[in-house]
């Protein structure tokens, strides 16, 4: 995976290679910097507002990515707490909204895999020094605020850009697969009840984590065009079961697409679900008055 991490640090520290170092450099002393002023300070220091976010960032960052081992050690999740607080703090117009939590864990794990090696089920923060943790941290700070640019308004207060993605998505999809489209409006069932956590955590839960840096090399790789093509995976992503999908009864298909069947995923099953969304989104795109919204 190092060549992911140097991938995806050029996606996030735009600049010619030449001036790279400098520049990541200063970013890595920006964020200690931050991290000094905002999350090292007694909370005697903080407002409540900030106390009880802190508080909740605390309760969460137990909570990732459960199934994978690694992510219990206490270190890792100091390291995610203090990634998500500085976050939270710099960016008050959404602050911490649980699901960003999630966001930041593959960018952890590539830029770690510099410095670990073997199976993360193996992996042990006590083999890093301070200085590696802290520019691990830096890096995944930085990214996971490339990430978010361009879609701060999901994390607003009613998160009204996912709620305008789900409706382009609910309009996609009629278009494409009229049947499927009319089948989930027949049963009652409602695009936000399933696609909402889809958008909030960005497939990260849907999907083996393994997989995972796969998904995230599209998303750095799209930009700020990202938001909108997000629309085209997550067609992709729920048309892949249109068979099935067409043949339940409403509480079996909320079931279904809570718990959908990925856990035997390999890459060829996610490039295939990211080959049509690129097709589609080829295809549509010019004539997008169906996603207007």
């Amino acid at each position: 995976m190092e060549w992911r991490a140097s991938v995806f640090a050029s996606n996030c520290v735009e600049t010619s290679l030449d001036r790279r170092e400098g520049v990541l450099r200063r970013k890595r002393l920006e964020y200690l910097d931050c991290v000094a002023q905002y999350y090292d300070i007694p909370d005697t220091d903080r407002t409540d507002e900030e106390i009880n976010m802190l508080r909740q960032i605390a309760v969460d960052c137990p909570r990732t990515v459960p199934d994978i081992t690694f992510f219990q050690q206490a270190e890792i999740q100091k390291s995610l707490e203090r990634i998500l607080y500085t976050w939270a703090i710099r960016h008050p117009a959404s602050g911490y909204v649980q699901g960003i939590n999630d966001l930041a864990t593959p960018f952890l794990i590539v830029f770690l895999s510099e410095y670990l090696e073997g199976s993360v089920e193996t992996w042990s923060m006590a083999d890093l020094s301070t200085e590696k943790i802290l520019n691990v941290e830096a890096d995944c700070y930085w990214c996971l605020s490339k990430l978010l640019d361009g879609m701060q308004d999901h994390y607003t207060f009613a998160q009204p850009g996912i709620q305008r993605l789900v409706f382009k998505l609910k309009e996609l999809v009629r278009r494409i697969d009229e049947p499927v489209s009319r089948h989930i409006e027949e049963q009652g069932l409602e695009f936000l009840q399933f696609a909402f956590r889809w958008f909030n955590c960005l497939l990260i839960r849907e999907i083996p984590f393994g997989l995972v840096s796969r998904l995230w090399d599209t998303y750095l790789a799209e930009g700020d065009a990202l938001p909108d093509f997000l629309v085209y995976i997550f067609a992709s992503f729920l048309l892949t079961w249109s068979d099935k999908i067409r043949k339940l009864e409403f509480q079996e298909m909320v079931m279904f697409l809570q718990h959908l069947p990925t856990e035997k995923w390999t890459y060829l099953e996610l490039e295939m679900v990211l080959s049509q969304a690129y097709m589609w989104h080829t295809v549509f795109n010019n004539s997008p008055s169906h996603l207007a919204g």
